[in-house]
């Protein structure tokens, strides 16, 4: 009679004999299967080392972001609280009998019990408002105790170092941390400025507060990890901590100036996380037990390994299923498939399989009628767009019909001796000329090409405005080397006309001034006007939207000087990047001024002439 182990190692004799016939690499499902059962084992193997390290790093990391929230909780909480207390005292301090009583004491008056007792009232407030304040003290600015009767004096209660602190705080509140006569109280101090006497110093107030508010009982409560809290005053004296006995005989000043995330303390290690109070310069400490982080790493090592053999057996099984399935009918699925390569598209014969094949054949019959509808739509697409752009590009005007019909215009124009209006038909061609010509509307242009567009937009705008428009266009500089972006000027100058000078009452003058820039390797372009100008208002909101590149919303009031300031930059973002390319100027009634800083940017040319033009 066989014994059970004996059973058990015939049992798997039968199951290898079988997984190996499955596993003749001859064929195409043993190769699958072998393939499959190689990848899983590496793949399974590197992934449950990676999952257990990343998800590990992970728990630690979660952790430790727990812990810096709920220090950034307590911390706020200490202070909300100063907070409070440093309003109620503020509130006290600039307390009207205060400040007077106060005052009367500077000026040598001595107060009698009935004024020092008149200060029981504000002193009730803040201790009635504020969470655990035991009392509230008023000295006078030489020290002597104000408020309450009797007592010792400030000098005697806080050392004089914090009485400087305080003077140095100029009225702020001062933290000093625990009372020197080692009561379990925690002492503030703030001195007290007359306001009607140009705040100055008159007295102090000092704050006694009882030293348990500062514990944070209920952080590691809510965290439910173990988490031990310590608060730290400037001087690294403990000022509130919970579980005590947990760290027992633990160096606190080591704490303060480690800058390591875990520590060990009593043979046990901890989180350290630190959280710095601004209000009071104190440090708040968080240390939570790693082994209450780490507990969940020995669970998730367990879950790794059974999930690993239930996949693994899983995994073999429906390989060898998916495997049969796939390996019979696919061959004769890429026959009817391999129309396809030869241009042709036709739907695969039905082949009666398993019901993922007979999908995939239905899926493919249908993926060709539906390509063959898509290819019709297009080309019925293709055709009705060329229609479309065939319309348009009979709707454009062609530029040279119009500079043709302006050409034709002038020499009509001088026939009949109209030898004004034929300038400014010239004018008019060549600016749309200017305008409209060249490969992209950003390319560089010369300085002198530039101020030629200015001298014929300002030709064409005196015939509109007679003897309302004189202008002046002056130049320093080379302009026939000189490389700027094109229409970069010219909306400068519609500005200054549409403006300034349309809305003015009378006659107005526009001047374009080239010049050098103090700045090595800048010149300046200054375009100026004498018209209505702007107010103070109008003028720092276009300057503010200008500090914001708010190019919708500055033209959208009108002025489209912010496309200019945008395109200087981005032609020179390097050079001009800590230079200010646009500067506006104003005042109501007197005109508006327009200067463009521009990086100096040259090419070779035979001549170089000097350009001065004028008209007025």
């Amino acid at each position: 009679m066989r014994t059970p182990f004996a059973r058990a190692v015939q049992t798997l004799r039968l199951h290898l004999a079988g997984l190996g016939r499955l596993l003749r690499l001859h064929t195409l499902r043993g190769q699958m299967l072998a393939g499959f059962l190689s990848i899983m084992i590496v793949i399974l193997t590197i992934v449950g080392f990676v999952i257990f390290d990343s998800a590990a790093n992970l728990l630690k990391q979660n952790a430790e972001t727990l812990i810096r929230h709920a220090a950034v909780q307590g911390n706020g909480r200490l202070e909300a609280m100063m907070k409070q207390i440093d309003s109620l005292s503020l509130q006290a301090a600039t307390n009207t009998y205060v400040q007077n009583l106060l005052g009367e004491v500077e000026d040598g008056f001595k107060p009698t019990f009935l004024d020092r007792q008149g200060l029981q009232p504000v002193a009730d407030q803040v201790m009635l408002y504020g969470s655990g304040i035991r009392s509230v003290e008023i000295y006078t600015s030489q020290g002597d105790r104000l408020f309450p009767l009797g007592g010792d004096e400030l000098y005697d209660v806080v050392g004089s170092e914090f009485i400087v602190k305080a003077h140095e705080q100029r009225g702020g509140m001062y933290w000093i941390g625990l009372s020197q006569a080692g009561e379990d109280e925690v002492l503030a101090i703030r001195q007290i400025h007359l306001i009607q006497r140009s705040f100055a110093p008159a007295g102090y107030l000092l704050v006694r507060i009882d030293r348990q508010v500062f514990r944070l009982d209920s952080l590691g409560e809510d965290m439910g990890v173990g988490a031990v809290s310590l608060l730290f005053d400037r001087d690294g004296q403990l000022i509130a901590a919970t579980a005590d006995d947990a760290l027992s005989g633990a160096d606190y000043a080591s704490l303060l100036a480690s800058e390591d995330k875990t520590v060990e303390i009593n043979d046990r290690h901890y989180v350290l996380v630190k959280q710095h109070s601004d209000i009071a310069g104190w440090t708040l400490l968080i240390l939570t037990p790693v082994e209450a982080i780490t507990k969940g790493i020995f669970i998730l090592r367990a879950a790794i390994i059974v999930s690993a053999a239930i996949g693994s057996v899983l995994f073999i099984i429906f390989s060898v299923l998916l495997s049969t399935a796939i390996t019979r009918p696919v061959l004769r699925l890429i026959k009817s498939m391999r129309s396809v390569r030869f241009g042709e598209l036709k739907p695969a014969e039905h082949i009666s399989s398993t019901a993922e094949i007979g999908e995939l054949v239905h899926t493919y019959n249908q993926m060709v009628g539906n390509m063959k509808e898509l290819i019709r739509l297009v080309y019925e697409k293709e055709i009705m767009q060329n229609r479309a752009e065939l319309k348009a590009l009979q709707a454009q005007i062609h530029p040279h019909f119009l500079y043709n019909t302006l050409e034709a215009l002038y020499w009509s124009l001088l026939e009949k001796n109209e030898d004004e209006l034929a300038d400014y038909v010239v004018a008019l061609s060549e600016l749309f000329r200017y305008t409209i010509t060249g490969h992209n509307r950003e390319e560089w242009v010369t300085l002198a090409e530039e101020l030629e567009q200015i001298r014929r937009y300002l030709l064409i705008m005196g015939m509109r405005f007679g003897d309302r428009l004189s202008w002046r266009i002056d130049s320093e500089m080379d302009d026939n080397r000189l490389l700027l972006p094109k229409l970069i000027i010219q909306p400068l100058v519609e500005n200054a006309i549409q403006h300034g000078i349309e809305n003015k009452i009378g006659a107005g003058f526009v001047s374009v001034t080239v010049k050098r820039s103090q700045e090595p390797g800048y010149f300046h372009v200054i375009v100026e006007d004498d018209g209505a100008g702007m107010n103070e208002e109008k003028l720092r909101k276009i300057r503010s939207k200008l500090a914001m590149g708010a190019d919708k919303a500055m033209e959208s009031s009108g002025y489209g000087i912010t496309n200019v300031q945008q395109r200087l930059r981005l032609h020179a973002r390097s050079e001009t990047a800590n230079i200010s390319v646009l500067a506006i100027e104003s005042r109501e009634g007197e005109g508006t001024t327009v200067t463009l800083t521009i990086p100096i940017r040259t090419e070779v040319v035979e001549h170089e002439p000097a350009y001065h033009l004028d008209r007025g």
